[in-house]
């Protein structure tokens, strides 16, 4: 039974783009490692970005100076 865990920052993910995560995480375990789709398990874990820290500060610190897409 194969548990994937995603995170990703609470802002601007669609229910959408988290259905398609699914379904393409789902797919790439059954494809590659034969895994049964109903037998896998994706969890989506969303955390606010004030909680999460990259390049030495906060996401939302980091946002205010990194240039577009980055």
């Amino acid at each position: 039974m194969p548990v994937v865990t995603v995170r990703v920052t609470r802002d601007g993910v669609t229910a959408d783009q988290k259905a398609r995560i699914v379904a393409d995480i789902t797919r790439t375990l059954q494809q590659g490692l034969g895994k049964r789709p109903e037998h896998t398990h994706v969890i989506i874990e969303e955390v606010d970005p004030e909680n999460w820290g990259f390049a030495g500060v906060l996401t939302t610190e980091y946002r205010k100076t990194a240039p577009p897409g980055g």
